[in-house]
């Protein structure tokens, strides 16, 4: 007897706030990746003082009308929500009670167990929705990955990638793309 394939469900990113309206993934640490509910990495002490350091290191460099977010929602597209480590997007806070920020100027990814997701999966899916900064602080290897100039790539999983990728040591700084005059020490991201 020959079993029929599963068929996956995909869903929208309208259906999915809904669902976290009515409290459904209330328990579940759950992002909309690409039209699938994926479940999100649990932070060991080690992730979490990374997330810390690098909102720290971020927020105090911060021109003002600027936000930075922490393990909050982005709506990228109609099948996308993740929920970055950190995002700085334009605004105050009160600009995203009605609606989740869609154009972050930045990006950042605190990778550890999900190093190769962040790379490939998040990457892909940040550059199909035109994130042009996009970090991970791979803190395995304790560098800073910088992605940039987004093309678009059939074979990559979002039909994206990032042309640019540059691999940055606790010695370096880097400068958001959107704020030139800012340059952040690779040492201060890092825990």
């Amino acid at each position: 007897m020959t079993q029929a394939p599963l068929t996956l469900r995909r869903w929208k990113r309208l259906e999915y706030d809904r669902l976290v309206d009515l409290g459904v993934f209330e328990r579940d640490p759950v992002e909309l990746i690409g039209g699938h509910l994926v479940v999100a990495e649990p932070h060991g002490s080690y992730h979490a003082s990374a997330i810390t350091a690098v909102d720290y290191a971020v927020r105090a460099s911060l021109p003002p009308g600027w936000i930075v977010r922490v393990q909050l929602s982005v709506a990228l597209d109609d099948e996308s929500e993740p929920e970055p480590d950190i995002v700085v997007v334009p605004g105050r806070p009160g600009d995203y009670r009605e609606s989740h920020p869609a154009h972050p100027v930045l990006v950042i990814e605190v990778a550890e167990s999900s190093l190769a997701f962040d790379r490939h999966e998040k990457g892909s899916l940040y550059a199909r929705g035109a994130v042009q900064d996009y970090w991970i602080v791979n803190v395995v290897d304790r560098v800073v990955e910088v992605y940039r100039d987004p093309v678009a790539d059939a074979a990559a999983p979002f039909g994206w990638r990032y042309r640019s990728v540059v691999i940055l040591t606790p010695s370096d700084i880097v400068v958001p793309l959107a704020f030139p005059a800012i340059r952040l020490s690779v040492a201060d991201l890092l825990p």
